[in-house]
């Protein structure tokens, strides 16, 4: 035995070896990393939690009711601020809906589910307490855009209209017993981005609502309807295992996707009759461009990719049937 080779040996730190560049690659295998931070979202990130493909469904309404209101009053002038304000209500509900919708199903673990789009909540980017913060922001702005219509128009009851279309924006996916997980979605859109929106257009215009207004709505809103049928049966395998009990998954993919070809279609039955009244209505129909292809595309599809195509075709037909109508109404 060698004494000196022993003293040696023994000097040495445990697990380090004679060579320096060994040594230091152990090291660095060795030495705990530093724990990942999650990725914060981006400008981009939060444009795609507005959903903007969801907007035309807030400018439909409004663009139809405006017109039906000045049908009101062919002889009076027409209210271009109110049509703004209008507007920006209806603009601030659809896009507080969103990230509120964002915020609730996130908190749940619902989109943990998802197949579309990674959400703002659900993928981790952007912390709970922002996406409610911003969905707040837009429920306040359309709460502004209203108040002011309210003084505008001198009629103060339309607050509690205003009121009662917050708080059943908040509780479509909010609170503990969220209506949008019981079947009632489309009622929701069917009710505030059709009826109620088209009608409050004309209201804030003429100060009554005329028979354009209402008929008008009812196709408005069964088109809203279509997108958001549209969007439940691309996640209808997801949603029943996260017990999101949409009108998707309440009647079956097959029902379902028949239903979405009636919301499509049957406005188009509203435009043929007010074609009967109006010279320019029938250019409406033209949106059958997009809308039939939307309804091939449901009948048929096999990925999640080809609804999200038809949500997108959808919500180009509302846009041109509102803006359309609204357009040969008002002149």
């Amino acid at each position: 035995m060698n004494p000196a080779a022993d003293l040696a040996g023994r000097s040495r730190a445990p697990g380090r070896s004679g060579n320096p560049a060994k040594a230091a690659t152990t090291a660095a295998r060795t030495a705990p990393t530093a724990p990942r931070r999650p990725p914060r979202a981006t400008a981009a990130d939060w444009v795609s939690g507005a959903r903007l493909r969801t907007l035309p469904l807030a400018i439909a309404p409004v663009a139809l009711g405006t017109g039906a209101g000045i049908v009101a009053i062919p002889d009076g002038p027409w209210h271009g601020a109110r049509a703004l304000l209008a507007l920006v209500v209806a603009l601030g509900l659809q896009i507080g809906v969103n990230y509120a919708n964002d915020y609730s199903d996130g908190v749940r673990g619902t989109d943990e589910h998802r197949v579309g789009p990674a959400r703002l909540t659900g993928s981790g980017v952007a912390k709970p307490r922002q996406v409610l913060a911003v969905a707040l922001s837009f429920f306040a702005l359309a709460a502004l855009a209203g108040l002011a219509l309210t003084i505008v128009t001198g009629q103060w009851w339309m607050l509690a209209v205003g009121a009662v279309a917050i708080v059943a924006a908040w509780f479509y996916t909010g609170g503990k017993h969220p209506y949008g997980y019981y079947g009632l979605g489309e009622l929701f859109v069917f009710v505030f981005f059709g009826i109620i929106a088209t009608a409050g257009s004309a209201y804030v215009q003429a100060l009554t609502v005329n028979f354009e207004a209402w008929l008008g709505g009812v196709g408005v809103g069964l088109l809203a309807c279509a997108v958001l049928m549209a969007n439940n049966l691309r996640d209808v395998a997801q949603d029943k295992i996260a017990g999101k009990r949409t009108l998707a998954v309440l009647v079956g993919p097959l029902a379902g996707r028949i239903l979405f070809t009636i919301f499509m279609l049957a406005p188009f039955a509203i435009v043929v009759f007010f074609a009967l009244l109006y010279s320019t209505a029938w250019l409406v129909l033209f949106a059958l461009l997009a809308a039939l292809p939307a309804c091939l595309i449901v009948l048929t599809a096999k990925t999640p990719r080809e609804l999200i195509i038809a949500l997108q075709l959808a919500s180009l037909t509302a846009l041109v049937y509102g803006v359309g109508l609204g357009l040969a109404f008002a002149f």
